[in-house]
């Protein structure tokens, strides 16, 4: 494994992306100069959807009630439905859990992602081998027949109801995936022209690569995601699918480091031919540092993450997970799978500060403070913070400014000529259009 860039070589890293990508930053010591960013996204212009926050949840239905968060759109990976529990031994189908999975999110209005690898033992080009699962889960199927039947029953069984089918999980680890890349292009193709042959209103989101390059503490080595997915593209997996899946997990860097990734793919769909193709975040969380600084700075990581991914280009953000406790680091819930974590709250409150609002400016002052103006119904709001830590903003970037609310907080009025900042974001808003 490749080791990971430590946090506090960050501060230079952000200065060389602004500098790199934006070409408008100057190195000042550890920090950056004041300026104001070009915007990062073709969709600068578009209020954030609903549709955009989407969660995993592992256990619904079992110890994990309802959330009592809002979402949008609920992914169900190391949910017990993909290929191997829907169907155990050739011909022999096993539907409940995903039926109660589908009932449930229909009732709520919820959208539906279903990953459709791995592959069953019994259905695999090597049984034996292991994989981050069962054995012979990361291999081709044998039989691209079986393949075929699997996606045609599932989409028949669940047309209209299931919204979105992800290839596979993370195909440039080996715990996932030992095929190459060709064959997976086979699978999407097969598998896109069943699933829209059946239900042409489902979307078919590409084999979702993951990180700079492998997952830390997955105990699966693998190769480059960016590189995976450009050879992917190269292979003409692009024409196949509606949607171009990826996993941005960054850790244990902090979401700072999410925006040259996604730059990095961005570039690649470009080369690929997709480039106006929605770009999906379908799973990112964090497991390292384990264990967190604070429960403070978990809840200040939810937010920037969804800030920064969406200013970055992603329209649609699936949080890895609600109701895990044996991976992650950064939970949503206690222990009960019900109650929210500060985690868990925050990812509440952000889509009720960014929820409807267009973003119009990103500015990163002379502190090394991020400052994201927005509006939403002639109202305009700022959401800040400093991934450095305690810093002033002076108040003249925020005209017309009253209020700042704190990320666990109720609004107070805003006063004195700065802004205390930290870490953790902090919403900056006026009252009056």
């Amino acid at each position: 494994m490749i080791p990971r860039r430590p946090y506090l070589s960050f501060p230079v890293v952000l200065c060389f992306l602004v500098d790199l990508f934006f070409m408008s930053a100057l190195l000042t010591g550890s920090r950056c100069a004041s300026q104001e960013v070009p915007w990062l996204s073709a969709a600068s212009n578009q209020a954030v959807p609903r549709s955009y926050f989407g969660m995993t949840i592992n256990n619904i239905g079992g110890v994990t009630p309802w959330p009592s968060v809002p979402f949008s759109q609920w992914r169900l990976w190391d949910a017990n439905v993909a290929w191997p529990w829907l169907e155990p031994q050739r011909g022999v189908w096993n539907f409940a859990t995903l039926d109660l999975y589908v009932q449930i999110a229909n009732r709520a209005g919820v959208g539906l992602l279903l990953p459709l690898g791995l592959s069953p033992t019994w259905a695999s080009a090597r049984p034996l081998e292991p994989s981050v699962y069962a054995l012979g889960n990361a291999a081709e199927p044998a039989d691209m027949q079986d393949w075929l039947t699997y996606v045609t029953m599932v989409a028949t069984r669940y047309k209209g109801r299931i919204h979105g089918y992800e290839i596979w999980n993370e195909p440039n680890l080996t715990g996932f995936w030992t095929g190459n890349v060709s064959q997976m292009v086979e699978l999407t193709q097969e598998a896109a022209a069943a699933i829209h042959a059946i239900d042409p209103g489902a979307l078919v989101v590409s084999p979702a690569a993951e990180g700079p390059n492998t997952t830390p503490g997955s105990g699966s080595p693998g190769t480059n995601g960016v590189q995976w997915l450009q050879a992917f593209l190269a292979a003409g997996g692009g024409q196949y699918v509606n949607v171009i899946g990826y996993h941005f997990y960054v850790m244990p860097d902090p979401p700072e480091a999410m925006v040259p990734l996604i730059a990095e793919v961005r570039q690649v769909m470009q080369q690929g031919g997709v480039a106006l193709m929605p770009l999906w975040d379908t799973e990112t969380g964090w497991q390292t540092p384990n264990p967190f600084p604070s429960e403070e700075l978990e809840a200040a990581y939810v937010v920037r993450a969804y800030v920064l991914a969406w200013l970055s280009g992603a329209q649609r953000f699936y949080w890895y997970a609600w109701d895990n406790h044996t991976w992650v680091s950064l939970p949503l819930t206690e222990l009960d799978n019900k109650t929210p974590t500060l985690a868990g709250q925050a990812y509440g409150t952000i889509q009720t500060w960014m929820g409807g609002a267009v973003a119009k400016e990103l500015t990163l002052d002379s502190s090394g403070s991020w400052i994201v103006e927005q509006q939403r119904g002639g109202v305009t709001q700022w959401i800040v913070w400093d991934p450095y830590g305690l810093a002033q903003i002076d108040l003249t970037y925020f005209p017309g400014a009253d209020t700042v609310t704190p990320l666990s907080g109720s609004p107070s009025p805003l006063s004195g000529t700065s802004l205390d900042v930290s870490e953790i974001p902090e919403l900056v808003s006026t009252t009056e259009p």
